[in-house]
């Protein structure tokens, strides 16, 4: 039976509903914390849902049955738009969302993170803002997100064990004097929560069959359902979001499975669509009383979208590795994600164990490239170790996502056009980064030193951040919009900065601290 069999109906004109659009880190922890509250929401989710039998041991299959492929388009200097223009970044489209589709690294942004423009000073070219929510606030958030997604490492839960391009990261981190782990993972280490612990099958991206992985689509969205108070409507597409002569929201059009239009009546709204989606929604909701969008007064929306600095080392060696056996981001070194201005860039990264599969190596290693240097890379595939580099980007007003007129999806609304540039920064980090990673490499004999590209997979960030003052950002602390106190944004584009850390732990800990805050709103009558 599926899931959403079993679950309460609610009337489209059902007005005392909070809407969330999408299931994701964010939306589906929220949908499940109003639940337990007892408070009634309607998640619509623009994917279809996909079981744990459903995923494939294949990233390139994997691609196909969960990413989001409607159209987008791309501008910039950033060489993801020469490389893959039609795929400027991949998100997710399942139920579940990102959530599906990630490799559990759970990492709390440190304490200065969220004070980047007091840590840092002003950067040239970048609009660094601090936080308006500090790390002391967050922490007992943080602390609950890690015990409701088994967070190893935390709440005296083991680590995982170490795979071979873990053990091969581990020697050259000790030669260079780095500490290195398995990390703070959301994976089960031993059995939680009703759900099975690893089993080192290496496809954890793709979708996690054994559920040992968390993901809000066997998780939050069907204690959610238990509660009697949450229904899931999947491949329901959002159009735009409604709102009456006061500026007040009050619901959502949005085209069904079947290519129908549907009105949903609100109570509230939280959009939780990515960084992509949720910034078009609220450009695509623009109104006589809204013109540039909906909680775009500040003219923000859409702006300061942030991706991480990203790229990949891999080496080849004399002795076989065979990287994608066993976790595959189990493996992570932290030293050099602190603030050190003498490096030549503010902020840090991680380096972090990776390993994609042989189709997409052939695809990213180096795209374009053919020859000699480039068979020889994939003749020692199983000789290969391999990590991925993820650091601080800077935010700037002019990347940014905005609407593409000339192109329409299949509901003919016009689509996201993701522009970015790299930041000088960002430029120097990757260098460094790039430096050390071979360095690690090199210090246990490594044959070959490959330096990849940032691939269109990444964390997107920004575009309707957080700020203390409303003429800096979309929402407050809390997610609320500063122009509509019924409109919230729920997942990672209210990230006023990137930190160096995966995003999804923050997500989680933000959504558990907003449900809360729109709960009090609730009792006291403001929403």
């Amino acid at each position: 039976m599926a899931m959403t069999d079993k679950q309460t109906r609610f009337q489209h004109d059902d007005d005392h509903v909070a809407v969330i659009i999408g299931s994701g880190a964010g939306g589906g922890t929220l949908a499940n914390e109003l639940a337990q509250q007892g408070i009634d929401v309607v998640v619509l989710e623009a994917g279809a849902i996909h079981t744990r039998d459903d995923f494939l041991a294949d990233e390139w299959a994997s691609f196909s049955q969960l990413a989001w492929l409607d159209p987008r388009t791309t501008s910039g200097s950033f060489r993801l738009a020469k490389d893959f223009p039609n795929l400027p970044a991949w998100i997710v489209k399942s139920v579940g969302g990102t959530t599906v589709h990630w490799a559990g690294a759970s990492l709390r942004i440190q304490p200065h993170e969220f004070r980047a423009l007091s840590e840092y000073g002003k950067v040239e070219g970048a609009n660094l803002l601090d936080w308006p929510v500090s790390y002391d606030e967050l922490a007992p958030y943080y602390a609950r997100a890690e015990d409701r997604m088994g967070v190893t490492r935390t709440n005296d839960i083991p680590g995982l064990p170490g795979n071979n391009n873990f053990h091969v990261m581990y020697a050259g981190a000790k030669n260079l004097g780095y500490e290195c782990n398995t990390g703070h993972m959301a994976i089960n280490s031993q059995i939680r929560d009703g759900r099975a612990s690893c089993q080192q099958r290496g496809f954890c991206f793709q979708g996690c069959r054994t559920g040992a992985k968390w993901s809000t689509l066997y998780t939050e969205l069907p204690a959610a359902i238990a509660t009697g108070h949450m229904e899931l409507r999947p491949q329901s597409h959002v159009a735009h979001i409604e709102h009456d002569d006061q500026g007040k929201v009050t619901g959502v059009v949005y085209f069904d499975a079947n290519g129908n239009q549907q009105r949903q009546k609100a109570r509230l709204v939280a959009v939780a669509g990515n960084s992509l989606e949720t910034p078009r929604l609220l450009l695509n909701s623009a109104s006589s009383l809204f013109p540039d969008g909906l909680a775009n007064s500040s003219g923000q929306v859409g702006r300061n979208y942030m991706r991480h600095m990203t790229g990949s080392v891999y080496a080849t060696f004399d002795d076989p590795v065979h990287m994608y056996r066993g976790t595959t981001m189990a493996g992570i070194i932290s030293d050099e994600a602190h603030h050190d201005a003498s490096r030549g860039f503010v902020g840090g990264y991680e380096m972090e164990t990776l390993s994609l599969g042989l189709p997409f190596m052939a695809a990213f290693l180096d795209p374009g490239a053919w020859g000699s240097d480039f068979t020889g890379a994939l003749d020692q595939y199983d000789h290969m170790a391999g990590m991925w580099l993820v650091g601080e980007d800077m935010p700037r007003e002019s990347n940014r996502i905005t609407l593409n007129s000339d192109l329409k999806d299949a509901y003919g609304m016009p689509v996201a056009n993701v522009h970015y540039d790299d930041h000088p920064n960002d430029i120097a980090m990757r260098e460094h980064a790039y430096r050390q990673g071979s360095a690690i490499y090199e210090s246990v004999g490594a044959k070959n030193i490959y330096r990849t590209p940032p691939y269109p997979s990444t964390h997107n960030l920004g575009s309707c951040r957080m700020s203390k003052s409303a003429q800096d950002g979309v929402c407050n602390g809390y997610g609320q919009s500063h122009d509509i106190a019924n409109l919230f944004i729920s997942d990672g584009s209210q990230f006023t900065t990137s930190a160096a850390e995966n995003p999804t732990l923050t997500i989680v800990s933000l959504a558990i601290r907003q449900a809360e805050h729109i709960g009090q709103l609730m009792k006291e009558g403001s929403i």
